[in-house]
C-alpha cells in the first residue's frame, strides 16, 4: 500500500473492528464518480439516505481534494484533502448517522470522538463528535438517528467515506433526496463540491508530511446560501 489510511487515528482506539473491515490490502475497491473511474454510481444500498449533520447550522463546505485542513489521501492519490469540512455558523450542531449500519469504531480525538459507521463495504467516518454515552462499538444505527453533537467551535466538523483503500466523496454516496437540501441552499450539482482527480493533478499541492505548503489555484470552498 502507498499509505495506511488513517492508521494512527484508528490504532489509537481502544476498540477496533477486524482489520479486514478497515483495509483491503492489494485490492482496488469499486471506483465511483469521485475517483474519475468507470465504475458508475455507487450502489443504492450503501448510499447515505440521511444527512449526517444539521445543515441549517452550516455556512460553507470544503470541496473533495481541496487544500483545506491537512493531507487526507488514500492508496491511489496523495497530498490532497479527500474529505469534506463543514463550517458551522451557530451551535450546537446535531450529528446523525447518514446510513443504516453499525458503529465500527469510536476513536478518541484531541476534540471529541471519531465515529466510524460501517455500512456494507463502506465506512462513514465522522470527526469531532460528542457521542452519546449509550452508543458502543457494534451497536446498530438507523439512517437519520442522532448519535451526538459536533464538539464545538474549537474545530470544524468533517466527514470521510472509505471503501477499502479508496476514499470517496460524501456527495457521491448520498441519494438525490438528501442532496436536494444542498440544492435548496444554492449548490447546483454534486460535482460542484468535488475537485476531480484530473483537475487536482493538473494543479498539484505541495505537502510536508500531512501539512499543506501550497494551496493551489482551484477554489477550496462552496458557500451556502
Amino acid at each position: 500500500m502507498k499509505k495506511a489510511l488513517g492508521l494512527g487515528a484508528w490504532l489509537g482506539s481502544a476498540v477496533l473492528l477486524p482489520a479486514v473491515w478497515l483495509f483491503q490490502a492489494g485490492c482496488k475497491s469499486p471506483v465511483g464518480p469521485s475517483d474519475d473511474g468507470s465504475g458508475g454510481s455507487p450502489p443504492a444500498q450503501v448510499q447515505a439516505t440521511a444527512d449526517y449533520i444539521e445543515l441549517s447550522r452550516i455556512t460553507r463546505i470544503s470541496r473533495f481534494r481541496s487544500a483545506v485542513g491537512h493531507d487526507y489521501s488514500d492508496d491511489y492519490e496523495s497530498c490532497r484533502s479527500m474529505k469534506h469540512y463543514f463550517v458551522p455558523g451557530s451551535y450546537p450542531v446535531k450529528i446523525f448517522s447518514p446510513v443504516a449500519g453499525k458503529i465500527g469504531a469510536l476513536t478518541p480525538e484531541w476534540a471529541g470522538t471519531q465515529v466510524g459507521i460501517q455500512a456494507g463495504s463502506r465506512m462513514f467516518i465522522i470527526f469531532h463528535v460528542n457521542v452519546y454515552a449509550s452508543l458502543k462499538v457494534g451497536d446498530s444505527v438507523t439512517a437519520g438517528q442522532q448519535i451526538g453533537t459536533h464538539v464545538g467551535s474549537q474545530t470544524w466538523s468533517d466527514i470521510a467515506v472509505r471503501e477499502g483503500g479508496r476514499l470517496l466523496s460524501y456527495f457521491d454516496v448520498m441519494t438525490d433526496a438528501v442532496f436536494q437540501k444542498y440544492k435548496n441552499r444554492g449548490v447546483g450539482a454534486k460535482s460542484d463540491l468535488i475537485i476531480s482527480k484530473a483537475a487536482r493533478d493538473a494543479d498539484p499541492l505541495t505537502c510536508s508530511g500531512d501539512t499543506f505548503l501550497t494551496q493551489g489555484t482551484l477554489p477550496n470552498w462552496v458557500q451556502l446560501n
